[in-house]
């Protein structure tokens, strides 16, 4: 399993949302983490990849070890 971290700028993000939300996000990571399974598609014109978690998305970066999540927020704010 690949270890989650978590940008400062995401910790935000995800305060901001409700509590349910916020617990179904991270399950969803962490199923990502441990299993590679997901809505995951590589990002276009900028480095990571997006995991769709119904109208929201999480934006991370990969290594070997880790998953760094960069963003989250809803698929109409997320791209901007």
């Amino acid at each position: 399993m690949k270890a989650i971290a978590y940008a400062a700028a995401a910790i935000r993000q995800m305060r901001k949302l409700p509590p349910p939300l916020r617990e179904r996000i991270i399950a969803k990571m962490k199923r990502y983490a441990q299993t590679g399974a997901g809505d995951v598609k590589v990002m276009a014109g900028q480095p990571g990849a997006r995991l769709r978690i119904g109208d929201w998305r999480v934006i991370f970066v990969e290594t070997e070890t880790e998953i760094e999540v960069r963003a989250v927020g809803h698929r109409r704010e997320i791209y901007e």
